[in-house]
């Protein structure tokens, strides 16, 4: 069995034309013969009544048997291209001009004969013939011994035994000739112009079948392109085929990529949490080691001093660990937001009370700058109470002593504006597509290298959520602002 689809279209095709060759000529045949039998029958329409005129075979009003005799031997000697029967009323062959050893029937229906003669019959009109027991031919038939007076009828056959075999083996040539010529000619031309069809259809389908092989063998991973093909929604089913290959591969090598580029995240990402998981819990052992080898020889002081260090790494350590489930929820999409109307002044209000001690033992200005009577935003209040945390404590973080921060909301049209700034030392512009990373390090203006943490990334996945972007300006000694908005909740929401 051929393997390539254009080789079985070929033989499809082959096989196809050869049946079609047979059936045309096989009703070829079919059609001639009814043509030749209607033509004949037409042409002999009158030859039984002509034969009892010019025979004379009615004297006196009757049936002349000797003349009907003569007409019996004359035919058959003369004209052996039919057969004479003389019928009763009833359909009982009475006498014939055929061979006596041939006559196979008694009777012919009598059916067709009240046809013919009613008139206007449809041609070719068949009746029985007497030399076969299932076989019909076209006949002319007259009643006698006359129309008015009819007692029986003189049954033609128009064509008889010896004509039969002669057209049996013209027939037989003929429909070799033209069975041959039908198949020959239609497999000849046929063929060729179907070859020539299927080879620019199966064109496309074997050059889009490579470009597949090509692409696994690459580990889909490269897509060779195609010639560009006709537009979206034009184009016939392989025009679609290839457009859709192509789309499925653009997404498969996307998606490859992202995955990529989040398992080199996920290692960055484990490398970095190992970095600082082993820092706070390396210092706190050797805390919790030295209280327990040193305890007899350490004054109450020290020992105090040596616990608040510990406690103060393993706070550090469980809000790593928090903010390491928490950002896992959020990327998982475990997290659905409770949206709800939210007055985000007296959320901000809230969360810059919180921290406002933390600020004054840094040192650093803590504050409000709100527009009065701001309208409510959709949100859910607990994760928008987190981003604001995440970014004060941030800025607290990056903020020197006798700096400020300010948290500032505004209405910006359907949007309520948040902006969290501080005069810390700020970012690089390189550094600022980054700084939403997880555990991101920019180095700031006396070189050393700072990270921040999982906070800003977490902010990001939440505002995500709220189908809110997130957008960082920064200038170097000046300072950074974070600003995010959220839509106006409206009563028919």
């Amino acid at each position: 069995m051929p393997r390539t689809l254009y080789a079985r279209l070929s033989l499809a095709l082959a096989g196809l034309l050869v049946v079609v060759g047979i059936l045309f000529a096989a009703l070829t045949l079919a059609a001639t013969r009814h043509y030749l039998q209607e033509v004949n029958q037409r042409f002999n329409r009158d030859l039984a009544q002509n034969l009892v005129t010019d025979r004379n075979l009615i004297q006196k009003g009757r049936l002349d048997q000797a003349a009907l005799e003569e007409t019996f031997h004359y035919y058959m000697v003369i004209n052996p291209s039919i057969e004479i029967y003389l019928l009763d009323a009833g359909g009982t062959i009475l006498a014939y001009s055929a061979d006596p050893g041939k006559v196979k029937r008694r009777s012919v229906s009598i059916e067709p004969i009240r046809r013919f003669l009613e008139g206007k019959p449809s041609f070719p009109l068949l009746g029985d013939d007497p030399r076969s027991h299932d076989r019909r031919k076209a006949f002319s038939v007259t009643p006698v011994p006359s129309p008015e007076a009819p007692n029986g009828y003189l049954y033609v056959i128009l064509r008889g035994e010896q004509l039969d075999q002669v057209d049996a083996l013209i027939q037989q040539s003929y429909f070799l000739r033209l069975s041959g010529w039908a198949v020959t000619v239609s497999l000849g031309l046929g063929l060729m112009l179907g070859l020539v069809l299927f080879r620019l259809l199966t064109r496309r389908i074997e050059r889009l079948g490579r470009t597949m092989g090509l692409f696994r063998e690459s580990d889909f991973t490269t897509l060779v392109q195609q010639p560009a093909g006709k537009d979206a929604g034009t184009g016939d089913e392989i025009d679609r085929l290839s457009r859709t290959f192509e789309a499925m591969a653009h997404r498969i090598t996307d998606q490859i990529q992202a995955l990529t580029e989040k398992d080199n995240l996920r290692r960055q990402l484990v490398a970095q949490v190992s970095h600082d998981l082993r820092t706070p819990l390396a210092s706190l052992h050797g805390y919790l080691e030295t209280l327990r080898m040193k305890e007899d020889g350490l004054a109450r002081a020290q020992r105090v001093e040596y616990l608040e260090v510990a406690l103060r790494h393993s706070l550090r350590l469980r809000r790593l660990i928090d903010d390491l489930f928490e950002l896992a929820k959020l990327d998982a999409r475990d997290v659905r937001p409770s949206i709800e109307p939210v007055s985000i002044g007296d959320l901000a209000q809230d969360v810059v009370q919180k921290y406002r001690l933390a600020a004054q033992r840094k040192g650093v200005g803590l504050e409000l700058m709100g527009a009065p009577d701001l309208p409510l935003v959709k949100a859910d209040i607990g994760l928008i109470e987190r981003v604001l945390e995440n970014l004060i404590d941030n800025a607290i973080e990056h903020t020197p002593a006798a700096g400020t921060i300010s948290v500032t909301t505004r209405l910006q049209g359907q949007t309520v504006g948040v902006q969290v700034g501080d005069t810390g030392r700020g970012i690089p512009p390189e550094d600022l597509r980054q700084v939403f990373d997880c555990f991101f390090k920019a180095r700031g203006s006396d070189g050393d290298a700072r990270h921040a943490g999982l906070g800003l990334a977490i902010t990001r996945r939440i505002l995500d959520l709220h189908d809110s972007k997130v957008e960082v300006t920064s200038r170097m000694g000046v300072g950074t602002a974070v600003i995010f908005s959220l839509p106006v909740w409206y009563p028919q929401d």
